[in-house]
Parts: C-alpha cells; structure tokens; sequence
C-alpha cells in the first residue's frame, strides 16, 4: 500500500423507514381480490381465463356450510342410558376410553357424530344408538 496521508472513513448514520400504507393497501377484500385477477389476466390468458371465473364464484359465495351436530334423539338417548347404569359423564368417558369433553359435548349436542365413538356408547350403556328402533 502506497499512498500518502492519513486514511478516513465517513461513519454517518443511515435511516431506513418504512413507507406509510397507501390508499391502495387499504382497500377492502374484494377490491384486493379484484386487483389482484387484473393483474394476472393478461400475462396467460389460457390458465386465467377459467381461474378468474372460479374465483370471482368463491369471492361471490355466501352460503355457510356446517357440520353435522349430534341429533337430540341421540342426546337424550345417551344421557338416558348414562343415568340408568348411575354412571357420570367421565365413568363412561373412561369405561370407552375417551375424555369426559367427548361425552359432554355428545350430551349437549355440540360434537360432530364420530361412529366409532357411539359404536362404544352402545356397548358400554347396552343401548341401541344408531339405525332403526
């Protein structure tokens, strides 16, 4: 290294900031959405075409689907044959191996019929819970 006279470096200080967001990233889901098949449309018009047609169905779609609930004649019949063997919600949650929130939720009506679960509800309680009377 040659070279005359002292070396100095500049230490300033460098800010970075973000940006505020725009009226653009404010805008609502379907706006976004909408933007967002505009953007696309043109770049391939083959695999856009029926995409943008899909999802302006979804972006479109009300309907709220839900699952199956536990049907009151079952609740009641659970509960019923629960009390006629003077068992509690968790001595038959242990006597089938499952936790005492599967039982409850059954009883109140809140669990998704599982058919292994009640297969195991008919043995333990020695009553019939699916199919006909």
């Amino acid at each position: 290294m040659s070279g005359g006279g002292p070396i100095s470096q500049d230490w300033e200080p460098v800010v970075i900031r973000k940006k505020a967001p725009n009226a653009a990233a404010k805008k609502d889901e379907k706006a976004v959405n909408a933007a967002r098949r505009s953007a696309t449309a043109g770049t391939n018009k083959a695999a856009s075409s029926s995409t943008s047609l899909n999802t302006r169905k979804l972006d479109e779609e009300t309907e709220n689907l839900a699952h199956d609930r536990v049907p009151t004649e079952l609740k009641k019949a659970i509960m019923q044959g629960r009390t006629d063997k003077k068992l509690t919600q968790s001595q038959l949650a242990q006597l089938i191996n499952e936790k005492p929130q599967i039982i409850q939720e059954y009883e109140s009506g809140k669990a998704i019929p599982n058919q292994q679960i009640i297969g195991k509800l008919e043995r333990a309680l020695g009553v019939k819970l699916r199919g006909k009377k």
